[in-house]
């Protein structure tokens, strides 16, 4: 590269990340790492070859709008990418990557944490001892749900739900059944000790646990809905790692005050970072701040991804993680 493209990274990244990238490129950082508004974003993509996003910003089809784009590239940090009207950005010749892959293990991980931790009902026991209102064990103490032996349905049988697969029937010794949009041959369903189910409905109707692991977006809005919620079993729970609007929120609320279903386990919000006041207050939830790739191992390795993608584009070669 005879001289070094102009990119913007929008929120702080891994100090080791940020090296190499300072080492490479004509870096601007966001010091105060705070998610930038929608007017700066859009400054951005007029001077800047390329910007450097997180699930954190929100880059819809206005912002691509009125010409003058100098933006050649879109190196998205994280795997999701329904935050990015990625057809205004292909309109607007930007092209788009992610990072998939690297943060498999440990969103799957997340997910399995919030499965017991609903099921056995470990945030509300943490905070009973933490206001100091435990008296002492008894057999009627705060009962939850066994999660050995129990069905767990999967909704998205990539690479995310393949291993949350692995871990409840290898290690739990679930029955394992999946909803994906596209067959998955039975023979590696097998290989996770899973079956495919035809529809979502099917998945929901015979599970006591579900967990969700599909793109956001699209179709996908509020996937899991009143109706939906309704399928599901009395004693069932549901644990979301995908994206916050694969559920929609009030009906869950009411689900969960109510007694349709019997808890539920969440790492993605909506309208992060925003929680709604109704799940904040229940104690059959448990709430994580978006922490499915966060260990240090996952956050440099989804860092370097981009590394590549960008690299590989200014340098002319095709990025390996292109999306559009």
């Amino acid at each position: 590269m005879s001289s070094k493209p102009r990119i913007l990274v929008t929120r702080r990244w891994p100090e080791a990340v940020e090296r190499v990238l300072a080492d490479r490129f004509d870096m601007a950082f966001n010091g105060n790492d705070v998610a930038m508004p929608a007017n700066a974003l859009a400054q951005a993509l007029r001077e800047f070859d390329a910007v450097l996003p997180t699930v954190s910003d929100r880059l819809p089809a206005n912002l691509f709008d009125g010409g003058g784009i100098k933006a050649r590239i879109l190196g998205n940090y994280g795997v999701g990418y329904n935050h990015i009207d990625v057809a205004a950005a292909k309109a607007a010749n930007i092209v788009v990557t992610n990072t998939p892959g690297v943060l498999t293990d440990c969103t799957a991980d997340i997910a399995m944490t919030l499965l017991l931790a609903v099921a056995r009902r470990a945030g509300e026991g943490e905070r009973q001892i933490r206001a100091g209102e435990w008296t002492g064990w008894r057999p009627t103490h705060m009962i939850g749900s066994k999660v050995t032996g129990k069905t767990l349905g999967i909704i998205g049988f990539g690479r995310i739900g393949k291993a949350m697969a692995k871990r409840c029937h290898f290690g739990f010794d679930m029955e394992v059944v999946f909803y994906n949009r596209s067959p998955i041959d039975a023979a590696e369903a097998a290989r996770y000790g899973a079956r495919q189910l035809d529809t979502v409905d099917e998945v929901l109707k015979v599970a006591d646990f579900v967990s969700l692991h599909c793109p956001g977006g699209g179709e996908n809005r509020h996937l899991i809905n009143a109706e939906r919620l309704a399928m599901m079993k009395k004693g069932a729970h549901l644990v979301n790692t995908a994206r916050g609007d694969v559920v929609d929120e009030p009906a869950l609320i009411e689900a969960l005050k109510n007694g349709v279903i019997r808890g539920a386990g969440l790492d993605v919000f909506e309208a992060e970072p925003n929680v709604p006041a109704g799940l904040r207050v229940l104690e059959n939830v448990v709430l994580l701040p978006h922490l499915g790739s966060a260990t240090e191992e996952t956050r440099v390795a989804m860092g370097m991804k981009v590394v590549d993608n960008i690299t590989a584009f200014f340098d002319g070669r095709e990025p390996p993680d292109r999306v559009a």
